[in-house]
């Protein structure tokens, strides 16, 4: 922390460089030229407020910064996470858990990583980690992630701070760390998929003075900027956050660009016994609706025309707004006993437009296309918890008890929806003429007001037992009381309703062989029920998964490594199938994931650190009449990544850190839900980044190059829709320049 002279420094410092940077701020927001709630208000209003309170009359004296470690104030989890290791986390009980006492493959994305890596999607921030891969994105407008094969987007698998997220985009600039629970874990969060949980968590206030400013550029054209700044407000334990953001670049491929504005501020009162935290953070997004390439169904492979090449037109835009607010009390009542409740809302509205590509002739080119566009859809959560935490000694064994309630409101609304008739207008992929397509406008009331209500609300018990000095057993039970209604239509219809209870349970066993190593195995199950927009053919039993987790763990003074083997068993999934140009959904009886995953994240020397990952699934479907024998849609059976960084130490006036890696992955499947299957290639991309860090105008300055994809390879990612599968691309070899200002 800083005290009496530190803190005369960087005030000094503070007023001597305030006044230029403003104006610095303002050009560059005046720049960007933003619309609604403006980047260029924000920081304008930031230079304004940024004053402190406890700013005192300084002596000009003082030109340099001397070298001060400052220990931000954080979530539960990161002050255990040094550089690329991590050693706890709150995903896998609800508790700040030491990674190694939790029966179950935790995985966590640090800070520094994060830094270093760069970037700007939730699934390129996951690439380091096993068993996780990009899922069904809805044209790169929602955030999808696989875990162990099973999800997709609007999954309820996302959270932010530990309450369940709807936002489209969850990996904002607020992201301080993010950490996945794969396996099923409907005891700890209700209604999932068995694939597991990823936790976004956000930056907090802090009760130390600390601000940065900085800019980045990309090769594609455009770049951003942000204002992130966070202090104590007086000496009583009020702490704020302030963070804006303004990103606008031009998209890779032939036409398109992305927008984002962020502003989120933050407080919070430490008061020792008791923190409150308050945080809002607003966004407004326009991105590119990209369903990417086709299948060429005559060769099973994918259309042999540039990458770079749309087959859509450029009103296919996404736009829209998010909104999330959280509300956060922890009491300690005792030494042993605690509380915390959580509130948490998020929101969604959007609109779209798209030309969509419906079926292609490979040998002519011609591409049928129909206008689509979705008008006036949101989806909003209100989420609430309680929990109550006590540690106590009962019949000579210690227990962690933890006991809670939870409640889920999420609502989901997609107002007109408009299909055109398919076009034939003249578009041929070999020579795309565009412009040609109208702009979607006819409105199919039968496919319009599509709804889909959710309420749920839980109790659930969990209790950790410490036998002796090396067994630890982990059990609990849930109990989910659930209603959920979806429907479409103008007159409404209600096609499923389902309106029922599911008790789940977990158990797992921790034996400690030393202080820095365990071995354990976990038994799991999780629930979702089985509703559907789309007419059901039959009944829709509720999907159910049940998990077999066995694995060892590693937790050193440098490294953390996980090494684990599952099974996972889900019945009942639901799936779509196109029937004369309509989509309807039915039950394929069963599917099956099992492989072994192993990660390993820290340091090899005091210079050298790694983040390294393999794994190998068995993901297909075991039980259905059409589907049976086939892989999971997007699943490599192989999937393997490094990234290496060095600290070279003080090279010059400054200090110089390098990294470079390479994740790799075998062929994956596309069905077309109709019993055939397409194999895209694996692939290969490498990535590397140099940053150097020096004293500048008497503040730390870091100056970071960043290469993605560097041998510039082409790589598919995931698929999209029925028939003749939309196959999404990952990005060509892109340059990144970023400088960050801290003071």
């Amino acid at each position: 922390m800083l005290h009496g002279e530190e803190f005369h420094l960087v005030d000094r410092l503070y007023e001597r460089h305030h006044s230029w940077l403003c104006r610095w701020l303002r050009g560059l927001a005046a720049r960007a030229a933003p619309r609604r709630i403006s980047l260029r208000s924000s920081l304008s209003l930031a230079c304004l407020g940024a004053t402190p309170v406890w700013a005192q009359p300084i002596n000009d004296a003082a030109t340099t910064l001397p070298s001060v470690t400052v220990k931000a104030r954080s979530d539960s989890g990161e002050s255990a996470a040094q550089g690329y290791q991590a050693r706890s986390a709150s995903v896998g009980t609800r508790t700040d858990a030491p990674l190694l006492e939790v029966p179950q493959s935790v995985n966590v994305v640090t800070r520094e990583y994060l830094q270093d890596r760069a970037p700007t999607a939730l699934d390129e921030a996951l690439l380091g980690i096993s068993g996780v891969k990009q899922g069904n994105t809805l044209g790169g407008t929602q955030d999808s992630i696989r875990k162990r094969g099973f999800g997709t987007n609007r999954d309820n698998s996302i959270y932010r701070d530990g309450m369940q997220s709807v936002q489209a985009r969850n990996f904002t600039p607020t992201t301080e760390r993010i950490e996945v629970l794969k396996g099923p874990s409907s005891m700890l969060y209700g209604i999932q998929d068995p694939g597991g949980v990823i936790n976004v968590i956000t930056k907090k206030p802090l009760l130390q003075r600390q601000g940065s400013v900085s800019a980045w550029g990309t090769s594609f054209g455009g770049g951003g900027a942000q204002l992130d700044l966070a202090g104590p407000m007086g000496s009583n334990g009020l702490a704020y956050r302030l963070i804006a953001d303004e990103q606008r670049y031009d998209y890779w491929r032939n036409f398109g660009n992305i927008r984002q504005q962020v502003i989120a501020p933050s407080l919070a009162w430490y008061g020792g016994a008791t923190n409150v935290i308050a945080a809002y953070e607003h966004m407004e997004y326009s991105v590119p609706f990209d369903r990417g390439t086709q299948i060429d169904t005559r060769t099973g492979k994918v259309l042999a025309i540039p990458r770079s090449r749309r087959l859509d037109e450029p009103f296919n835009i996404t736009s829209g707004r998010s909104d999330s607010l959280t509300l956060r009390l922890d009491h300690r009542l005792s030494d042993a006993w605690s509380l915390r409740a959580n509130y948490g809302y998020s929101s969604n509205y959007y609109n779209d437009y798209q030309a969509r590509a419906m079926s292609v002739d490979g040998v002519t080119g011609r591409l049928t296309r129909r206008g689509d566009a979705t008008r006036d859809a949101r989806q909003d959560a209100h989420v609430f918890s309680a929990t109550l935490l006590g540690k106590l000694r009962a019949g000579g064994t210690a227990h962690e008890l933890l006991m809670g309630v939870d409640y889920l409101r999420n609502y989901r609304f997609l107002g007109d929806l408009i299909r055109d008739r398919p076009s034939n207008t003249r578009f041929n992929i070999y020579n795309p003429v565009y412009g040609q397509m109208t702009l979607p406008s006819m409105v199919s009331a039968a496919d319009s007001d599509q709804t889909d209500k959710l309420r749920s609300a839980a109790l659930f018990i969990q209790d950790t037992a410490y036998l002796g000095d090396r067994w630890i057993v982990t059990g609990g039970l849930r109990y989910d009381k659930y209603d959920e209604l979806t429907g479409k239509g103008r007159p409404f219809r209600t096609n499923t309703h389902a309106n029922d209870g599911k008790a789940v349970p977990r158990l797992g066993v921790t034996y400690l062989l030393r202080p820095q190593w365990s071995v354990y195995g976990s038994y799991a199950k999780s629930f979702r029920p089985n509703t559907s927009i789309a007419t059901p053919i039959g009944d829709l039993p509720p999907e159910q998964g049940t998990a077999w987790e066995f694995g060892t763990k590693w937790v050193g003074e440098d490294l953390t490594a996980t090494a684990a083997v599952f099974d996972i068993t889900k019945s009942n999934v639901q799936t779509n199938v196109l029937i004369d140009g309509l989509y309807y959904t039915r039950v394929t009886g069963r599917a099956r994931s099992r492989g072994f995953e192993f990660d390993l994240n820290g340091r090899l020397t005091s210079a050298l650190s790694i983040v390294a990952s393999y794994a190998y699934a068995d993901a297909r479907t075991t039980e259905d009449p059409i589907l049976k024998g086939q892989p999971l849609d997007g699943v490599s059976r192989h999937t393997a990544s490094v990234f290496l960084t060095r600290g070279f130490g003080t090279v010059g006036a400054g200090r110089l850190r390098a990294g470079a890696g390479m994740r790799a992955f075998s062929k994956w499947g596309a069905g077309d839900g109709r019993g055939k299957v397409y194999h895209l290639p694996g692939g290969a991309v490498a990535d590397a980044f140099i940053a150097y860090e020096m004293p500048m105008f008497g503040q730390r300055v870091n100056l970071q190059f960043n290469v993605k994809n560097l041998f510039d390879k082409t790589t598919y990612t995931s698929n999209s829709g029925l028939g003749s599968p939309a196959i999404a691309m990952g990005e060509p070899r892109q340059f990144v320049v970023r400088a960050r200002a801290d003071f």
